[in-house]
């Protein structure tokens, strides 16, 4: 370690002298008795509420229907008798604005009577609905910055829940948040409207098939969640960790991710500690987390959380990513959600695991995934049909898709040798696929369905969807047994946006099926050949989209290509998909998001990209100035200083002279590149009043600049004499001692 006493190598010492974790004494307590212990879910609901009203709530949950008024003034005491029993002063209606993150305002329990004597009091109006000001959250042109007043309303179906901090505690209520004039404001809203068409048309179409009793068809999810941790003073030192995410300068250190032994290795005990601390957390909260592990990257790591009701999963993942920030910091932990924040090693994504499952009266029916075969053969025609639905909207609705996950994070990482491409495509497995041919080109075409599904192989699809279906981690939506794996979503992303894209795509999608197949019965075909019809037709259209193969190559996007399939690259060329009329008219048509409210997000994502980018490239700019110039300066002072010494000393060989010509040379090259990076900030803001038009010059020029400006940074940081350096470097990082 330098012997000098810079700021870094002072945090250098700091780390290396930190007293190690101490064990817990005595056993910690089982899971099970303190799990959901800060949520009133179905259990406390049980226990707590009169049946009768129990009996109405935990209705309205499960077949996502509008709460019952009458009951409201009981589950609001119950609420807060409860939550004061815990220690609870104040209550929020927390909400999800187009922020990509949670917001809140508290307000206390405490009132007064009319003599001014004080009193605790929650009522059926404040659980029910609050009124925050709604003028500084995006709104992409929904509302003018004077237009203040707007809504939050409870979401009964995702679990009021308690939140600790710094020892005081708050009663959170899931909420969504629209305008005075009703219009969405948060990521909520358009989800809980595609869940409902979805589930609207899937039962026209189970009907179709004959299944009766079905009361709800519905959306599971289970989002696993990648994170980079490192010490914090580390990240305090680098001021684009800080201001964006992710280190614009870095130059890459002889180790990296190459020995492959990171991946699924033993968790670092530091870590461990923390994650262990996460994991109490969010146990308390009701949040399902099930698995932990190392990821590719050095300081990479993933969390998993069983599978649930996707706008309860919404919220949890939302919860997981708070936690895991608030916690870390605890153990001078710094928790990194940015989708690239170190260049060369692996990035993090978010894998959202996505189904359908049934609510019915029909205990046959109830909870039967949709998409996991069954058992005959009209189990396993269902499931073939929802199955095309899905292949259908994907190959549609790729470009749609691939705007739901554009962000300036995520376009660092897609398609950078370690995560799905900006090629929207879907992988099958081999099997299946190869089943999904044969239905496509009509074989054994002469024979009844039973028949047919038996030698297909479809009877044998329970064992084959979930034991011998490889996985392809290269694939952005891959099927991996009884779901699809949407792999391309952005670790730091609400998955709300996205996952809206989807049930919205595949919604159309059914209902283009149903009307398909109606026309087939009515024209007298039985139901089960006139799906098979449906089915096969719709594997025909749908086999470009289908891939098997390494979607890492650079041969898969010139056959992508070749097959017509969108490559969206960067992340404004991917958002202006969402306002093509084949969009517009999946989303407006089925009543998830208007105009106006489309228009709004299209405009809240293009102006998150240009004051992402903008962030960065003057953050930049200012480490160069303030950090990388000022340490090759000194360098090269200290060769200068040097090499004149030698020469007045009459040394005949003064290598110092050639080092110093090289490293002035970097400088004025720097300098050049930095002066580029001034000028491309300066037209940007130039262009403040188009969006749009900010977008593409930050895309075109604005990125390439910022990367020759690095190269240079980086080249400097190879050669500047350790000691000088001012920034912790990749090696430091990723490899704490």
């Amino acid at each position: 370690m330098p012997s000098s006493n810079t700021p870094r190598t002072s945090a250098l010492r700091a780390i290396a002298t930190r007293p190690t974790q101490t064990e817990n004494a005595g056993l910690p307590p089982r899971t099970s008795e303190y799990f959901g212990s800060l949520t009133f879910g179905a259990r406390q609901m049980r226990a707590k509420l009169p049946p009768d009203v129990y009996a109405k709530l935990s209705a309205s949950i499960r077949l996502g229907k509008k709460l019952d008024t009458d009951i409201a003034p009981v589950v609001a005491q119950t609420i807060k008798e409860w939550a004061m029993a815990l220690g609870v002063t104040h209550f929020t209606h927390w909400f999800q604005p187009q922020t990509g993150s949670t917001a809140e305002k508290h307000d206390a329990f405490l009132t007064f009577d009319d003599a001014m004597t004080p009193l605790e009091s929650f009522s059926a109006d404040q659980l029910i609905q609050s009124e925050p000001d709604a003028s500084s959250f995006p709104s992409g042109g929904l509302r003018a910055t004077w237009e203040a007043r707007g809504y939050t309303a409870w979401n009964p179906a995702s679990p009021v829940f308690i939140v600790e901090t710094a020892g005081v505690k708050t009663l959170c209520v899931p909420s969504v948040f629209i305008g005075y004039n009703g219009e969405a404001l948060d990521e909520m809203t358009p989800l809980l409207r595609s869940t409902d068409v979805l589930s609207a048309k899937a039962i026209e179409l189970l009907e179709v098939l004959g299944d009766k009793g079905v009361q709800r068809v519905y959306t599971t999810m289970g989002a696993e969640q990648e994170y980079f941790l490192i010490d914090r003073t580390f990240f305090a030192m680098r001021p684009d960790l800080v201001m964006g995410g992710r280190s614009l300068i870095g130059a890459p250190p002889p180790r990296g991710q190459q020995l492959e032994d990171h991946y699924f290795g033993g968790i670092p005990e530091r870590v461990q500690a923390c994650i262990a601390e996460v994991e109490h957390e969010l146990y308390k909260l009701g949040v399902p987390i099930t698995t932990r592990h190392n990821e590719v990257a050095p300081c990479q790591f993933e969390m998993a959380p069983r599978y649930e009701e996707t706008d309860v999963a919404v919220d949890h993942n939302q919860m997981v990513m708070s936690v895991l920030k608030k916690v870390a910091l605890r153990h001078g932990l710094q928790a990194l959600l940015h989708e690239k924040p170190f260049a060369g090693i692996n990035g993090s994504g978010k894998h959202c695991n996505w189904s359908l499952a049934i609510a019915a009266s029909n205990p046959e029916l109830n909870g039967f995934n949709l998409l996991k075969p069954g058992k005959t053969p009209h189990q396993n025609v269902r499931f073939l049909l929802f199955l095309a639905a899905v292949q259908k909207a994907v190959h549609k609705h790729a470009g749609l898709l691939r705007a739901g996950i554009a962000t300036s994070g995520n376009e660092h990482r897609l398609g950078a040798n370690e995560a799905p491409p900006a090629i929207i495509s879907i992988f099958m497995g081999e099997t299946l696929t190869k089943l999904i041919d044969e239905i496509a080109e009509g074989r054994e075409a002469g024979k009844t369905v039973a028949q047919r599904m038996l030698d297909l192989g479809v009877n044998k699809l329970p064992e084959v969807a979930q034991d011998n279906t490889d996985r392809n981690r290269t694939s952005p939506f891959a099927f991996t047994g009884m779901k699809f794996e949407f792999r391309a979503v952005g670790s730091s992303q609400s998955i709300a946006f996205p996952v809206m894209l989807l049930n919205a795509v595949a919604a159309e999608a059914i209902a283009e099926m149903t009307v398909s197949l109606t026309a087939r019965i009515a024209d007298g075909t039985p139901v089960d050949d006139a799906v098979l019809a449906v089915v096969s037709e719709a594997f025909r259209e749908t086999k470009a989209v289908r891939f098997e193969g390494n979607g890492y190559s650079a041969e898969w996007v010139d056959e992508a290509a070749r097959r017509g399939l969108p490559n969206f690259r960067k992340t404004p060329e991917a958002l202006e998909q969402m306002l093509t009329p084949t969009s517009k008219a999946v989303l407006t048509e089925l009543g998830i998001l208007s105009d106006a409210e489309l228009e709004s997000r299209f405009h809240v994502r293009m102006e998150r990209y240009v004051k992402d980018v903008m962030i960065e490239l003057i953050t930049l700019k200012e480490m160069v100035d303030t950090l990388i110039l000022p340490a090759a300066f000194g360098y090269y002072g200290t060769l200068a200083q040097a090499a004149a010494n030698a020469s007045t000393a009459g040394i005949a060989v003064v290598p110092q002279v050639a080092q110093a010509n090289h490293i002035g040379t970097m400088i004025q090259e720097l300098q050049t590149r930095r002066d580029a990076l001034v000028s491309v900030i300066d037209r940007a803001e130039g262009l403040h009043h188009d969006p749009t038009a900010q977008a593409k010059l930050l895309t075109s020029e604005g990125t390439d600049t910022a990367v020759a400006v690095r190269d240079r940074c980086d080249a400097l940081e190879l050669v500047v004499a350790d000691e000088l350096w001012p920034l912790p470097k990749y090696r430091e990082i990723l490899f704490p001692v």
